[in-house]
C-alpha cells in the first residue's frame, strides 16, 4: 500500500468564535487510519478511528456517526479527553470558477494537490465541545480539501472572512522533478469580483520576512502579515502518517493589504484570521 493522506479543512466562524474540523484518512505503507481533528480559537484536539469506519463519496465525508459534506456537519465525539455533540447546516457553497491548481491538476505525481469546495457560505447551528457552546448563526464557512503524500516542507497558508469578501493564499516549497519552486495559489473575493493569484498566472514572491509576504502577479500585489499567532499544534502528514506536528492559529492578528495598478482596494487588520507559517 502506498503512503497517501486525503482529508477536509471546513472552517466555521462568528463574530465571536472559531471552529475547524478536518476529517483525514492516511495510508503508510501497512497501516491506515483516520482521524477528526477539532480546533477551535485556542484548542486542538486529535481523535483517531480505525480506518473500516471512514467512507467517503464526492461531496461527503462520514467517520462513524460525524458527517462533513456541502449540506453540513454533524459532530459526536466521546472519548476521555473530548466530548463533541451538534449539528451546522450550511447555506449555498460558493465553489471557484475553475480548479484552484490550475493546468497543476494534470501533473502527476505531485506531494501535495489542493482543492477548493467553497471560499464563502453561510453557517448555522450548534456545537457543545467539553461542555462549552459554540454558537453559529449568519456566520461564515469555508471549505478546503488535501491529498498526496505529504505536506509542503515550507509553507504559509492564510485564510480569512471581512466585511466585503473572503481571501485565501498559500505560498508553498513545492518539489517537481528533481527541482524546487515556489508554488502560489490564491484567491479574494471582494465586492463580488474574484481574483486569482497563482503560479500558472505568473504570481512570484517578492517578499517574505518577518512573517510578511508579498505576491505580485500583473497588476495584482497582496500584502500578508501575520501580526500575533495563538498557534495550536495540528498533525500534518509526512509520507502519508500523520507524525508531523504544524502550528496553526485559527484565530489570530493578521494584516492584508490588495492593490490593483497600485491603487488599494481594501487594506485592514483582523484578529480573525487563520494562519499557518511554517517557514
Amino acid at each position: 500500500m502506498h503512503h497517501s493522506f486525503y482529508g477536509w479543512y471546513l472552517k466555521c466562524q462568528s463574530d465571536t468564535q472559531t471552529l475547524a474540523v478536518i476529517p483525514a484518512i492516511h495510508n503508510t505503507g501497512n497501516k491506515r487510519a483516520c482521524s477528526i481533528q477539532v480546533i477551535t480559537d485556542n484548542h486542538a484536539w486529535t481523535i483517531m478511528f480505525p480506518a473500516d469506519v471512514f467512507q467517503r463519496t464526492k461531496r461527503n465525508i462520514m467517520i462513524g456517526e460525524n458527517r462533513f459534506g456541502e449540506k453540513g456537519i454533524a459532530l459526536s465525539i466521546h472519548t476521555p479527553q473530548i466530548t463533541v455533540k451538534g449539528r451546522l447546516d450550511f447555506g449555498p457553497l460558493f465553489p471557484l470558477k475553475y480548479d484552484i491548481m490550475g493546468p497543476f491538476m494534470l501533473v502527476p505525481f505531485m506531494e501535495c494537490r489542493h482543492s477548493v469546495q467553497s471560499i464563502r457560505h453561510l453557517v448555522r447551528g450548534d456545537v457543545c465541545i467539553n461542555g462549552q457552546k459554540y454558537i453559529f448563526r449568519n456566520a461564515w464557512g469555508y471549505w478546503e480539501g488535501d491529498q498526496g503524500r505529504s505536506f509542503p516542507k515550507e509553507y504559509l497558508w492564510t485564510q480569512c472572512f471581512f466585511a466585503d469578501g473572503t481571501l485565501m493564499l498559500s505560498v508553498a516549497d513545492i518539489p517537481m522533478a528533481g527541482i524546487r519552486f515556489t508554488g502560489i495559489i490564491g484567491i479574494i473575493l471582494w465586492q463580488g469580483k474574484e481574483y486569482r493569484i497563482a503560479t500558472y498566472l505568473g504570481a512570484r514572491v517578492v517578499r517574505m520576512q518577518n512573517q510578511t509576504v508579498r505576491v505580485v502577479q500583473g497588476r495584482l500585489e497582496l500584502d500578508v502579515r501575520l501580526l500575533e499567532a495563538s498557534g495550536c499544534p495540528l498533525k500534518a502528514p509526512a509520507k502519508g502518517d500523520m507524525v508531523r506536528t504544524i502550528h496553526e492559529s485559527a484565530s489570530c492578528r493578521a494584516y492584508y493589504r490588495f492593490r490593483k495598478d497600485g491603487c488599494t482596494l481594501f487594506a485592514f487588520e483582523t484578529d480573525r484570521a487563520s494562519f499557518e507559517f511554517e517557514y
